[in-house]
């Protein structure tokens, strides 16, 4: 046994599931495990988050805390460890939004209506005190990851920076650098669960956001309608978008240029992290998602307030085809990262 084993075993120990059945559930692009323990009827979910990594149980539960108390359903906190990394969860279930709409696609409207209700909600409310608040120019700066990562390895050279941040910078600053609001995001499919018997705002279940900021308010909007993981119905992301828009009484004209923004911003980002996921991580599975990214990015370089943005990008970034894709692969390491 390791010792990481021997901390969890005394940990559940202290909570009484240590006779518990436990049944490792899937992981997700950090380095967080998780097991649904199972004692009779009752189950539960242990998060084991080591000490060290990118994430921190700490934020996990003070945000946690704070989602609850506005009426939203985050997975309670049964047991916990922060110093440790080790928290015992209330077990929401697997009614994942994407697992449902896998098989029932005509659910996806009332779902994410649900999903966007959710979203007024936490932002109604004063943001908890401390968080990450980064300017436009941050903003822009992740996003160079397009650069620095995916085109570099794309075509092994990493384009010049300077013009690409310098635009996107002044787009944010001019169409998505209002007041803040919390975001959570990693507001998606994978990461929402259905909660029929509950009530209201309650009855979405909220997963992964221990990475939780300030940042704008179509940012979760974007994380939600254009999703890298599954295509969301063009009738659907309309809709959705007009309705956040006019619970939050956004002008629809600056709001579309607002979410084009943050869209465009938000896939850039993505298309650096895939590849460093692949090539540094040594995750290759992120790449097939690459060319749905592609099209949300292409999506919003349509809108006229980036024309400039659309212009750089043009020039410096590769679409995702099958041959970049495998030049891309091939930087892989053989060796697994977890």
């Amino acid at each position: 046994m390791s010792d990481r084993e021997r901390l969890i075993e005394a940990f559940l120990a202290g909570t009484g599931w240590d006779r518990a059945d436990r049944r490792h559930l899937a992981g997700d692009a950090s380095d967080r495990r998780y097991w649904r323990l199972r004692r009779g009827k009752d189950t539960a979910v242990l998060m084991d988050n080591p000490p060290g990594g990118a994430d921190d149980p700490d934020a996990f539960a003070a945000m946690a805390r704070h989602l609850a108390a506005l009426g939203l359903s985050p997975p309670r906190l049964l047991a916990e460890d922060t110093a440790l990394g080790l928290l015992l969860l209330e077990d929401l279930g697997d009614d994942l939004f994407a697992r449902l709409l896998a098989s029932d696609p005509d659910a996806e409207a009332g779902l994410y209506a649900a999903a966007v209700d959710v979203l007024v909600r936490l932002q109604a409310a004063p943001p908890p005190p401390g968080l990450p608040n980064l300017s436009a120019r941050n903003w822009a700066e992740a996003a160079a990851m397009a650069l620095s990562v995916y085109a570099k390895a794309a075509t092994g050279t990493a384009p010049d920076p300077d013009h690409f941040t310098d635009s996107l910078t002044r787009a944010l600053q001019t169409h998505a650098d209002g007041p803040r609001v919390l975001i959570l995001r990693d507001y998606h499919a994978e990461n929402l669960l259905w909660l029929p018997s509950r009530q209201g705002t309650a009855r979405v279940g909220l997963l992964d956001f221990q990475l939780g900021q300030l940042g704008q308010p179509g940012y979760d909007l974007v994380s939600l309608l254009q999703d890298a993981r599954r295509d969301v119905r063009p009738a659907t992301e309309t809709a959705m978008i007009a309705r956040f828009a006019a619970a939050t009484a956004a002008g629809p004209e600056s709001f579309a240029a607002h979410y084009a923004t943050l869209g465009a911003q938000r896939a850039l980002r993505i298309l650096g992290v895939f590849a460093r996921l692949c090539t540094v991580a040594g995750k290759p599975g992120y790449l097939r998602l690459m060319p749905r990214v592609w099209g949300q990015l292409r999506q919003n370089l349509a809108h006229p307030a980036l024309a400039d943005l659309r212009a750089i990008c043009d020039r410096v970034l590769p679409d995702p085809s099958p041959s970049i894709l495998a030049r891309i692969e091939a930087q892989c390491p053989i060796f697994p990262s977890r």
